[in-house]
């Protein structure tokens, strides 16, 4: 196990039952790194523990004037330097290794369940939740995985440390071996109170953490009404919340390093009086008594790794149980809990702990039709169709069901792309045949080369994108604001989400983005709805150039792009109701038209009463 491994190929199942299974979970996976990492503590500590009585060799060999043993002590001191250095050095590596390699583990698993679970996660999880487990959780969870090999080092050291006082000196090891446990288990019943203002304090944090990322989110609507000091006060009183959390638990965790600091002080002082009067009654060597000293004074050391390692449990619980909840979700779940009953096609990614990979079904071959059960929707393969329904969350979900991950889990069976169900086939097979566009597009900072770094066929470049989409005008914008010695607007620097730009410029580099991956089956969901007539209907004749020959479904409603389809189908009360071009259904369906041309029923009805008033005039 080596850093540079990382990160994994297969971070591997977690168990993710709870939070203390996939603590257990981790530690199996490192089981040669926890094996190395506890051979060099046991060299570090037993170094330590082995001084004091090397030390009492030494004063014996001095009281007894014996000046060859004094050198064989000298000698054996030096080794023990030798080791206690060597160990100390190789310990915190090897700790170190498995805290990242843990923690590496971790968002790794965090990063593959939220790209498998996409928008459905923040149905059960709020964006803040998922950024503190992904952070802060995940460092807390690293740090009890480093801790266990130390912990279990020390707690050895100090039981044959025990054990050798005890044959060494017993009259004092008796006083010491009752006196070490009570050390360790004094802070036990402190534990469970400590562990609740942790949990205290991390729900704050957590709270704070998604107040601020709605606050930043919308921080140019905020500007524009004016409520920026409304939501800096806000934030404010969540901060002093958080602080006074801390606060809170700061001071139990000060009372279990107090008593951690006297009871060994009461320990080592019973030892000088104890010690003290055994050597006056002749029972005990001056070298003895300072040996078990000594030894009492070095076994403080690992002591202090129980106090920690309580302390990592403490925290590295709530924050695993944290983690186990967001892995152990599933689609299925989400959408059960947005309150939707799980469909009978449903198939889990991943479940509440190790299971076997699910069987997949072959992908179809190039050139299949995508079918909508549900709705009666039919996309001919290589067609332009466009999809038009009077309802836009209903054309929303639609969008979602044909990319083989609706949000609605009551929603029917799964879509068909040539005959096969797309929750049969592997996710990422799945991704590839099948892009979904959102109305609301995400791009992330980055250059503008970076952002069209994607998964894609390789048949469609990306200036031929760029022109399709209209973006002459966002390349003019970037390349302006660009530094000075960037020429080349592929270069230039888009900001967090691209705020830096309009929503017509954000939406056009996304369409752009989609049209560079050139999947098998193409769904966008309100493309043009944040540009004007003009640009609208440039974009969709670069639509229907750029993917002559490749499936492509619009969901829209706009006469521009409907127009330029090879084929409108109308969503009508959930049913795929009339089909055809766009002009004959204007003209042939009143549902249609109503839609299209946002005409009221009484407006629908003003051409049949001129008719009839027309005939009851001629007939007069």
């Amino acid at each position: 196990m080596q850093i540079s491994d990382l990160p994994y190929p297969d971070p591997g199942v977690p168990d993710a039952r709870s939070g203390p299974r996939f603590l257990w979970w981790l530690g199996r996976g490192q089981l040669g790194g926890q094996a190395k990492s506890l051979g060099w503590g046991l060299l570090h500590f037993g170094g330590i523990a082995g001084l004091p009585y090397t030390v009492g060799l030494g004063i014996d060999a001095v009281v007894d004037r014996d000046g060859a043993r004094l050198l064989w002590v000298g000698g054996l001191i030096a080794l023990l330097g030798v080791a206690i250095s060597l160990g100390d050095a190789m310990l915190h590596r090897t700790a170190v290794t498995n805290w990242i390699t843990a923690a590496a583990r971790v968002q790794q698993l965090l990063a593959r369940k939220t790209a498998e679970l996409g928008s459905a996660l923040t149905q059960r999880v709020a964006a803040g939740e998922v950024v503190a487990v992904s952070t802060g959780d995940v460092e807390k969870i690293g740090w009890f995985v480093e801790a266990v090999s130390r912990f279990l080092a020390a707690a050895l050291t100090l039981v044959i440390g025990c054990v050798v006082l005890l044959f060494y000196a017993p009259t004092i090891g008796v006083v010491v071996a009752l006196g070490m446990p009570v050390l360790a288990l004094a802070v036990l019943p402190l534990l469970p109170r400590a562990t609740q203002r942790a949990d205290l304090q991390r729900e704050k944090a957590g709270k704070a953490t998604e107040l601020a990322s709605d606050t930043v989110a919308g921080l140019r609507v905020l500007r524009g009404i004016g409520g920026e000091e409304l939501f800096l006060g806000r934030y404010r009183e969540a901060s002093q919340a958080v602080r006074e959390a801390a606060v809170h638990s700061a001071r139990m965790w000060a009372l279990i390093s107090a008593i951690q600091v006297l009871l060994p002080g009461a320990l080592l002082v019973t030892v000088v009086w104890y010690g003290s009067a055994l050597v006056l009654d002749g029972r005990l060597d001056v070298g003895e008594l300072v040996a078990a000293f000594s030894a009492v004074a070095t076994m403080l050391y690992p002591l202090r790794h129980f106090e920690e390692i309580a302390m990592a449990y403490s925290f590295s619980r709530p924050s695993a149980k944290r983690a186990a909840r967001v892995l152990s979700l599933t689609r299925t779940d989400a959408m059960a809990e947005a309150g939707a009953e799980p469909a009978a096609s449903a198939q889990p990614v991943a479940a509440a702990g190790p299971v076997a990979a699910a069987e997949v079904a072959r992908p179809p071959a190039p050139g299949a039709d995508l079918y909508d059960p549900e709705t009666g929707l039919l996309v001919p393969a290589g067609r332009f169709t466009a999809v038009v329904c009077g309802d836009p969350d209903l054309a929303g979900r639609l969008a979602e069901r044909l990319g083989g991950h609706p949000m609605d889990a009551a929603a029917g069976p799964s879509v068909l792309l040539g005959g096969v169900a797309l929750d049969e086939l592997a996710l990422d097979t799945a991704r590839t045949l099948v892009l979904v566009q959102d109305k609301d597009p995400v791009l992330l900072s980055g250059t503008l080369r970076a952002l069209f770094d994607v998964p894609a066929s390789g048949a469609v470049e990306a200036p031929a994108a760029l022109a399709a989409a209209q973006c002459a005008d966002v390349l003019d914008a970037l390349l302006q604001s660009a530094p000075d010695g960037v020429d080349d607007p592929m270069d230039a620097r888009i900001t967090e989400r691209g705020r830096s730009l309009s929503g017509g410029q954000r939406q056009r580099l996304a369409l752009a983005r989609s049209l560079v991956t050139d999947p098998e089956v193409l769904v966008l969901d309100e493309p043009t709805s944040a540009v004007d007539s003009h640009t609208e209907a440039r974009i969709a004749d670069g639509i229907a150039a750029l993917r002559a020959g490749r499936t492509t479904v619009v969901l829209a409603s706009s006469p521009l792009l409907l127009d330029r389809a090879d084929r409108v189908v109308l969503i009508h009360e959930g049913k795929a109701v009339a089909s055809g071009r766009h002009r004959e259904l204007l003209h042939g369906d009143p549902r249609y038209r109503a839609v299209v041309t946002r005409e009221t029923e009484e407006e629908q009805r003003l051409p049949q009463l001129e008719s009839v008033l027309t005939e009851i005039e001629e007939s007069a």
